[in-house]
């Protein structure tokens, strides 16, 4: 199994792309926040470091993040291949994340980019909708993902409700730091060899296809 990061900009389908991969090939899905939140609530030595820096509304630093990935790639269900979402952000990032794997005796053998228009990302974004009883995620304008009764949860019936991050305004927000942060790595892993890009357009279904081939390549 390849150790495989997911690229793409926020309304890209990266975290649906992760899902749909992990059920299908039981390869972890590993990001950022999730590591964050867990050692955290498992009161870890990462985990307060983080923490602390967190409760001050500041950045928790890189090499605090590296660790945090290093010590969840040592786990067991990481050792033969995962997928990192999320992180790499920045060409430093991506430095310190090589140098780390190069340590170990690993490295990073796919880099998958989502390349979506600008346009596609803000409509998929201000279309996201959430129910505030059971958290089931919708959106209004995708076929795929839309609730079968408008503003209402399929499941529970519950009412749906927009975040204040899904407006268009945040959304174009979101996407220019991206651009201005996180979009150079493309470049950086094309350089690298490991870069394959996809059309973030199109079906679920067909992009998990795709992705399927490269892992199974």
């Amino acid at each position: 199994m390849k150790k495989i990061i997911l690229l793409g900009a926020p309304g890209s389908g990266k975290g649906t792309l992760a899902e749909g991969l992990t059920a299908r090939y039981r390869i972890p899905q590993i990001s950022t926040g999730d590591i964050l939140r867990q050692n955290i609530a498992d009161g870890t030595e990462l985990g307060k470091k983080a923490k602390g820096y967190m409760e001050k509304g500041e950045l928790v630093p890189d090499a605090l993040v590296l660790d945090l990935i290093a010590d969840r790639l040592a786990k067991p269900d990481a050792r033969e291949g995962y997928m990192l979402d999320g992180f790499p952000r920045t060409i430093a990032q991506a430095e310190a994340l090589d140098k780390t794997l190069a340590e170990s005796g690993s490295k990073i053998d796919l880099v998958v980019y989502l390349n979506t228009p600008k346009d596609e990302l803000v409509r998929r974004i201000a279309g996201r909708r959430l129910c505030e009883v059971c958290g089931k995620s919708y959106n209004v304008n995708n076929k795929e993902f839309a609730p079968s009764v408008d503003g209402r949860c399929d499941v529970c019936g519950g009412k749906l409700i927009q975040r204040p991050d899904d407006t268009e305004a945040v959304a174009e927000n979101r996407i220019d730091v991206y651009n201005e942060q996180t979009l150079p790595l493309v470049e950086y892993y094309r350089k690298a060899g490991t870069l394959t890009e996809l059309d973030g357009m199109g079906p679920v279904a067909e992009k998990l296809d795709e992705m399927g081939k490269l892992i199974e390549a």
